[in-house]
């Protein structure tokens, strides 16, 4: 099966490279990205979470010297997601974000960052219940910005004004959520019913039981669901702890992502072809449905936003073994041969004992 290139709308970082830490090189970046080729990503929004306004500077800056310099970078990331900091800093809403560095919600803070940046912020994940919070969505709309909304306990009328205001994506929708809610009139309930609000899930398992993010897609739609990773520093790495906006986090052995001793996940360690393949063998979507959830759908989301700052992607394009898995990988004039290093691999491994 051969189809376009996958795009992953929320990565904070990868193979071992944190996105958020204000340090990373160009070199670093590329390495994040060769891996993240690997697993069919050739279009990404690398995110950026709450932090305090000095330190969102620090971050992008750094972000953007790597994307710029780095030889991926223009190729893959197009633009930005800022996550925050204009979320519910209430407990189960707020996640690993900081809630003491969440604010009220002003246009100021991304206008004021895109002038230190070479690339735009494509989309702004918020609370929309915060204050200001509604007027945000429409003015970041009117500025050419997807906007999505998260960390959220927006009820059903603050749901349907931020979409009447512009909001069109709900980011990792049935999580950034308490544990306890009321069982029908809630955040998860009022953007399912939401239609203009497409949705991004995480589909590892561990964010979301197999079964409920079957119902979750029933519900949204399979034209309005979007696969991401949420992707953090410990993703396509080894086991243990890492830090990832400034905080330890670790990698556990079931592939949870959590800070030390805390309950409540930090971002994940899924890869974009899992979680096509995971949706597969869920039975929630045929292959080419499943592909579709992580490339066209979310192509769709951010085209406008794309138009609107001038961007045109290259093209690229994925070669798919029948067990889904990426043989080969292409964008613009970079290419890699995935089946071809395996075969390699193969015929150079030495040869057991009483095998011919």
């Amino acid at each position: 099966m051969r189809t376009p290139g996958l795009v992953d709308l929320q990565v904070n970082g990868f193979a071992g490279v944190d996105f958020n830490s204000g340090t990373i090189t160009a070199a670093e970046l590329d390495r994040a990205l060769e891996a993240m080729l690997a697993t069919g990503v050739t279009t990404c929004l690398p995110t950026i979470i709450t932090a305090h306004p000095h330190e969102l500077e620090a971050r992008f800056r750094a972000l953007d010297a790597a994307v710029s310099g780095s030889r991926l970078g223009p190729l893959m990331c197009p633009g930005y997601h800022l996550e925050g900091p204009f979320l519910n800093p209430s407990s189960g809403y707020a996640g690993c974000h900081p809630p003491e560095a969440m604010t009220a919600a002003t246009a100021d803070l991304v206008t004021h960052l895109e002038t230190l940046l070479s690339r735009p912020i494509l989309m702004v994940t918020l609370a929309p219940e915060v204050e200001g919070g509604v007027a945000l969505a429409g003015q970041l709309a009117r500025m050419g910005k997807v906007v999505a909304i998260g960390h959220s306990a927006a009820d059903f009328a603050v749901v349907e004004a931020a979409a009447d205001a512009g909001a069109t994506l709900s980011t990792h929708l049935g999580n950034g959520l308490p544990q306890q809610l009321h069982k029908l009139v809630n955040p998860l309930f009022a953007q399912l019913a939401e239609d203009r609000l497409m949705a991004g899930f995480i589909a590892d398992g561990i964010h979301i039981h197999p079964k409920a993010l079957k119902s979750l897609i029933r519900a949204k739609g399979f034209a309005r669901s979007i696969l991401v990773t949420d992707a953090v520093v410990a993703a396509g790495a080894q086991l243990g702890r890492y830090s990832f906006a400034g905080m330890p986090v670790d990698l556990a052995a079931d592939g949870s992502v959590r800070q030390p001793g805390g309950v409540s996940l930090a971002g994940s360690a899924l890869k974009l072809d899992d979680a096509v393949r995971n949706v597969v063998a869920w039975g929630i979507a045929t292959p080419a449905e499943a592909v579709a959830m992580a490339s066209s759908h979310a192509l769709a989301c951010i085209a406008d936003a794309l138009a609107r700052a001038g961007i045109t992607l290259p093209e690229s394009a994925i070669e798919w073994s029948p067990e889904l898995r990426v043989r080969s990988v292409s964008i613009g004039n970079e290419s890699r041969d995935f089946a071809a290093g395996a075969a390699a691999r193969r015929r150079h491994q030495p040869t057991k004992r009483g095998e011919a």
